[in-house]
């Protein structure tokens, strides 16, 4: 399809990356000449001068062709996508790959309405970071035949996010705290912990690489709670 390919090929032409450039050899849906009045038809100048202005408008007609492209992150070019995440505001630092940006403006919305929730958490962390945490909460839930039974969880509420990753030291912690900040129930007091994928290795069993950062103690209750 001619105009998907521009959608990805219909780049930048500046060093800003902000101009829908031109394309060499797209003609134009719409020809100018083919729209002058008939005492022009036969007129070699005025065709040619008319063809010069097809160069310009050739990228502008292609574009509203296929206008979904650009909404669609699998497909818009790399500065739209950059353009689209204003507008959805996925939890990306701005050095993720194109490709993770793609993906992390498409499923925005949904993980929008998921926020709050162990599922939209883990999801936010896992499209971060590229593994999915082990989340602990204080909260639970149980039933019994009897009343006066013992209350589920604990009384104090906290949140526990536990990333495990072939390679902790590249894991951005300020990141990570970041993340978990903004994806968490609001009301909940949080830690999280970095740990190596293969605790066995041969160095002996290994230990959590790192908490919380230590300028960033787990976040307090929100006044009025």
């Amino acid at each position: 399809m001619r105009g998907v390919e521009t959608a990805r090929t219909a780049g930048t032409t500046d060093t800003a990356g902000t101009a829908r450039g031109t394309l060499p050899g797209l003609a134009s849906a719409h020809p100018l000449g083919e729209r002058l009045p008939a005492v022009y038809a036969e007129d070699e100048l005025a065709q040619r001068f008319v063809s010069g202005l097809d160069v310009v408008l050739a990228p502008l007609f292609n574009v509203l062709d296929c206008l979904e492209a650009y909404f669609t992150p699998s497909l818009a070019p790399e500065d739209f996508v950059d353009w689209l995440a204003d507008w959805v505001g996925p939890e990306l630092d701005g050095s993720e790959p194109l490709e993770a940006r793609r993906r992390a403006v498409a499923s925005a919305v949904a993980l929008h309405r998921l926020r709050g929730t162990v599922e939209g958490l883990a999801r936010t962390v896992r499209q971060a970071f590229g593994a999915r945490p082990e989340i602990v909460e204080s909260g639970g839930a149980v039933w019994s035949a009897r009343p006066l039974g013992p209350f589920p969880g604990h009384p104090v509420a906290s949140l526990l996010v536990r990333l495990t990753v072939p390679e902790p030291e590249r894991v951005d912690r300020y990141r990570l705290h970041a993340v978990v900040a903004a994806a968490r129930p609001a009301h909940l007091p949080f830690t999280v912990e970095v740990l190596p994928s293969d605790p066995a290795g041969p160095a002996g069993p290994a230990r959590p690489t790192d908490s919380s950062p230590p300028s960033l103690p787990p976040s307090p209750l929100p006044e009025g709670h």
